[in-house]
């Protein structure tokens, strides 16, 4: 069974995405989401906006 690579209330790096129109940078992991093609996926915040995003498991590292 495969599970998710990130917990809640871990500081990850999103990596930038012109496609999705993702900016980059430092984001915490606010929710687990559920495998979507074969992927998890994550909402994220950054201190720097007001909203939250959805991420995808590729698209975030672990932070130092």
């Amino acid at each position: 069974m495969t599970t998710h690579k990130f917990k809640v209330g871990q500081s990850v790096f999103l990596a930038p995405s012109f496609i999705s129109n993702l900016p980059g940078g430092s984001y915490v992991i606010t929710k687990q989401m559920p495998e979507r093609n074969g992927e998890f996926e994550y909402r994220v915040r950054s201190a720097s906006e007001p909203h939250e995003r959805v991420a995808r498991e590729s698209e975030l590292q672990k932070t130092a």
